[in-house]
Parts: C-alpha cells; structure tokens; sequence
C-alpha cells in the first residue's frame, strides 16, 4: 500500500472507522470493462449509456386477438343493428405482408400483430360472432356461425374508437431515447430490455471475484463431528454469502489450520482467481494469530507498494483488522477479526463498500436513516468508540437484539439493521433518535 494515511500512521495509531474505510476506498479501484453476452452480464454494472435503436414496438400491433377494422365500418353497431363485415384474412404475428383492409372489410387479427394498412381499430373477438378462443360478451344473444377466415363474414356488436385496442409504434421507447445510463446494475427487467431492442452484448465492469477463508485449527466444517475444543465455521459460509449478496463472485476457501505458511502457500494459490481476498480471524494479539503472522512481512518479498497493515480501530465490534495488498498484482487483502458479530459486522462496513467500489458503482454505501430508539433501558457504549449493534428496524423505529458481544450468532441472524452509537456517547436513552444502517 502507498496510501498518505498508511504513511502517516504509526503502530499505536488508533484508527476511527472513517479512517479506515476511506483507506481502503481510496487503493481499491474499478476493475477494467469487458464485453460480455447478456445473460453473462447479468449483476454487472454498465460502463456506456444505451441508446435504443428501433423504436418499441416497431410497428401498431394488436393488444387484442380480434379484428382490425375501420371506425367508420363498425360506428353505432349494437346488439340490435351489428355491423356486417367481409373478413379477407388473418394477419399473424411475424407476418410479413399484411393485407389491406378497405371499406366493409376486416381481418381476422392475432395478439402482437401488426395493424394492417387501412384499419384503425381493433375489436376484440368477445364483440363478435368470431370465436377466436373466446366466448361472446355475456348477456350477448346467440351468435350466428364463425366465418371462414376469408371471404366470410362477422358480426361486431359494439362500435370501436381510432386506435382502441392498438400498441402505438414506439409506445414504449422511441429510436434515439435513452434506454439505460452507465452505472446501472443489470437485472432481469434491465437484460430483457437489452434484448428487446437487439443488443446481444453488453459492456460492463465484471463482476468482481472474491475468495473467502477463515482461519483457526479449532474450525470444523459443517456436518463433521464436533471434537473437544472445536466449533464450526460459520464466518467463511456467512462472508461468502455477503459477498454474493453484495453483487461479487466469491468462492470459499475451507478453514485453514494455524499455520503461517500454510496460509501464506493458501493465499498465494488463490490470487489466480481473486479480484479481492477476506481472511477471517487471526488479526489480534493472541500466541496464534496466524494471519499477522503470515503476512505482516509481505511487502518485503513482493512488489514495491505491496503489504498488509495490521491497525486497531475504534469500533465495537472489531476493533482489530487488517488490509493491504498482496501479489505483483497487489490484489486487495482485507484481514477481518474472528468472532462471528465482529466479522460480519467489519464486512458490511469495510468490505462490502470495496466490493462495490471494484464494481464501479458511485454509491458503495448501505442506505441510512434514523429512527427512534425502543428498548425498556438505556443502551451502554463504550467511551471513544463507534458501537455498532444488532437491531430490527420497521416503521421508523429500532429495538435492539442480542446484547453487545461479539459471539451472538442467533441474535445476528434476527437482525436486519445496525444501531450506530457514536464514539462521543456512551449512553443511549429509550426514544432517542439513532442512526440505523439498513441490511436489507
């Protein structure tokens, strides 16, 4: 890293989560566009505004199966006094040369199809005698027998307005107009779109990849069985999954033992396929802290401007982490701590805003509000630094769940917001109006 902040701090500098954040925003960049097919691009973000190129639809179609008819023809029908026209065909959708409906004429007209030369309406099938898959109009007298589909005839029972029942050429977007602006995030409503108006490549900024591993010889996967001393690991399932969640490819890395340079062989075998590396655990000050271990020293053997820098921050939870970059591609390293709150918790600060920075996206940012405090007794925070508690928020209210500790996995899992107390106050009264970060 080369960043003036890094510089600038020493070893006892006790960083605030704004420090941190901005350190990191500042070194992550934008990954480079490519061109991708549609469905591949799919959670990519755009890098060029798309002009639409054909008007949609490009062409008066039907919005009905019917018939296309003249206003005049069917003006005052009814009931009593139907309109009698000669049907001289049917015009389907994909049908490349339409009739041509004249005075007493009409056609027999499919959904989607487009209007043919010298009608102005559609009626639907239901005010005719037609029996297009529908039946009449209820109330409606017995109707005489369909006609052939040309040269017989139909029976209309209501009168039509110009253009009733027609989609308008460029109704929906008109050729020239903007279809989407860089920087949106391409969903299934933007793909379909992309489609419509022909585009079969699109170009993006990638999404990123980003490689996941915990660390500690005490972490046993999911569906082993428990020895003494061993838990399972949940950090690397539920940072994968906000990785995900978060727009990134990711990819988890089983946990890996207490070894310097196990982890460090890891590491280095993973950066073929990581635009971003999270390791979880190992960034305090214990005996086994593997992960400082491992990779303090870094930027001696890699290229100039590489390391990782181990900092205490001022926040509860996660007061120790670790970033930087390593490889000759100095990809971005985040170290988070690892108990399961402080984990999370230092994800959704720090390295879901550089999954969306690598994105290319001007708002890395969770959404923020502020609501009113509901709990039956005062919130206690430590002096000096920015707590971030679990919360339910609805209806512009916040109630706290779980407590302050960092190992409070079920009440994390009940939580969809984050109380944010700041580093000034270290105590919050019930009603107080609260910053709330917003997860979901």
């Amino acid at each position: 890293m080369s960043t003036a902040a890094t510089r600038t701090a020493g070893p006892d500098h006790l960083w605030s989560v704004d420090e941190h954040l901005d350190d990191i925003l500042a070194t992550v960049r934008p990954l480079e566009p490519i061109e991708l097919q549609l469905l591949d691009a799919q959670g990519c973000v755009l890098v060029e505004d798309i002009t639409v190129p054909v008007s949609l639809p490009p062409f008066d179609n039907s919005s009905m199966d019917g018939y296309a008819v003249r206003v005049t023809d069917v003006a005052g029908a009814s009931e009593e006094f139907p309109a009698v026209l000669t049907v001289i065909g049917d015009v389907a959708a994909g049908q490349a040369e339409p009739l041509h409906v004249g005075p007493g004429e009409t056609a027999r007209i499919m959904t989607g199809a487009p209007l043919p030369p010298g009608a102005e309406a559609v009626v639907p099938v239901e005010w005719t005698d037609g029996g297009l898959g529908g039946g009449p109009v209820t109330g409606m007298r017995a109707r005489s027998q369909a006609p052939e589909a040309a040269g017989g005839h139909v029976h209309v029972y209501r009168s039509a307005e110009a253009r009733a029942h027609v989609r308008a050429k460029g109704s929906d977007v008109k050729a020239g107009d903007r279809a989407l602006d860089a920087g949106t995030i391409l969903g299934p409503p933007q793909i379909a779109l992309l489609a419509a108006i022909g585009r079969g490549t699109v170009r993006v900024r990638p999404r990123p990849r980003v490689v996941v591993m915990s660390t500690g010889s005490e972490l046993v996967q999911p569906d082993e069985q428990l020895g003494d001393g061993q838990i399972y690991d949940s950090n690397s399932f539920a940072l994968t999954a906000a990785a995900r969640d978060a727009g990134a490819i990711a990819y988890r890395v089983g946990a890996v033992a207490d070894d310097a340079e196990t982890l460090r062989d890891t590491i280095e075998d993973q950066l073929v396929r990581a635009d971003l590396l999270v390791t979880t655990g190992g960034v305090s000050v214990g005996a086994y802290d593997v992960v400082k271990e491992a990779l303090s020293s870094v930027g001696d053997e890699d290229e100039e401007g590489a390391g990782i820098d181990f900092r205490k921050l001022a926040m509860q939870p996660g007061k120790p982490q670790g970033f930087g970059s390593i490889g000759p591609d100095h990809i971005p390293l985040l170290a988070l701590p690892g108990n399961p709150v402080s984990s999370y918790v230092s994800f959704e600060l720090f390295v879901r805003p550089a999954i969306r920075a690598l994105m290319g996206l001007d708002d890395v940012h969770r959404p923020t509000v502020r609501a009113t405090l509901t709990t039956d007794r005062a919130l206690a925070s430590p002096k000096g630094r920015r707590q971030f508690l679990r919360g339910t928020y609805a209806d512009g209210k916040v109630t706290p769940v779980g407590g302050a500790g960092s190992h409070l996995v079920a009440a994390l899992a009940l939580a969809d917001a984050l109380i944010v107390v700041p580093e000034d106050v270290e105590s919050v009264e019930p009603g107080t109006e609260v910053q709330v970060v917003l997860l979901g």
